[in-house]
């Protein structure tokens, strides 16, 4: 065993005794990719089986509002959704513990039953667009100030923070953020404005698991009350989704004809995320789509 891994290892043994009030032996310490920003374990010990992140860098504040997202999500009853069992900070590191989601062999309507759960998710509604608190979309906060317009709140706290980031750390040019503009101005015209519905917020295949019955469990979200064809947009951007998905949502909560056209405008979001995160290897993807709108 490293240094590092030492180190390391006895960072999790510190959780462990933080939150257990004593210090069990661990039974399996495993490592698993943890998103760009975190690392990850998972740890056997006797009181049960735990995932445990914590940040490699700066992101003050990142595991309280998951934590916080976990709970919203989880207070549906809709699907598997991990517990969480704290958050903190030892030293300079912050941490997130959760229940591990042990995994089963998919049941043969997996993805029938996926889509149904998911259109139920979305039929949680809340006056307005927004939350009650921001979070973070993968390392970059997310504002969820509430409004009272879907499309104007895709605009105002969606795409706009993002191109004006990207404006400001020079990711993208002015001209393509002049035509960020002139879309704005088309938006209301090309998008419904439905009712807010509750969203996981990052939903794609990565976020996906499978519980211990066989269905399907989710994890790192990003949620807010927001416009539920956003979301289901955001499903195609990686694929791994099959088509039984779709049909069963369709079948519980219909969406407006014209979806498949739609589904580039909502992905500039994820996209410019990416483009701030990752630098320019998705901007032309971003350039054809405001090309193909204006």
């Amino acid at each position: 065993m490293t240094f590092q891994t030492q180190e390391q290892y006895q960072f999790i043994e510190s959780i462990l005794f933080e939150n257990l009030g004593h210090q069990p032996k661990v039974l399996d310490f495993q490592f698993f990719y943890g998103g760009n920003f975190n690392l990850a374990v998972k740890v056997k010990v006797a009181e049960g089986d735990y995932f445990i992140k914590w940040n490699q860098g700066d992101h003050e504040g990142m595991f309280a509002s998951e934590s916080r997202s976990l709970q919203v999500l989880r207070d549906t009853g809709v699907m598997s959704i991990p517990q969480v069992i704290n958050h903190g900070k030892i030293v300079d590191k912050e941490y997130l513990m959760m229940e591990f989601l042990t995994a089963s062999y998919k049941q043969p309507n997996y993805w029938q039953d996926f889509g149904q759960k998911l259109a139920h998710l979305h039929s949680h509604t809340n006056p307005k667009f927004g939350l009650d608190f921001n979070n973070f979309i993968g390392a970059l906060r997310q504002s969820n100030e509430w409004m009272t317009d879907g499309v104007e709140f895709f605009i105002e706290k969606r795409l706009k923070v993002q191109a004006g980031l990207a404006l400001y750390d020079r990711k993208i040019s002015e001209e393509l953020h002049a035509k960020f503009n002139q879309l704005y101005e088309k938006l209301p015209s090309l998008i419904p404005n439905e009712k807010p519905a509750l969203l996981h917020g990052d939903l794609w295949s990565g976020n996906v698991m499978t519980d211990s019955q066989g269905f399907v469990g989710l994890v790192d979200p990003a949620c807010y009350y927001g416009l539920r064809e956003a979301e289901l947009a955001f499903t195609t951007m990686f694929g791994g989704f099959e088509t039984s998905f779709y049909e069963a949502y369709h079948e519980v909560n219909a969406i407006e004809n014209g979806f498949g056209d739609r589904i580039p405008l909502y992905n500039l979001y994820p996209l410019m995320v990416h483009v701030n995160l990752f630098g320019g290897g998705y901007l032309d993807a971003v350039e054809k789509i405001l090309k193909k709108f204006l």
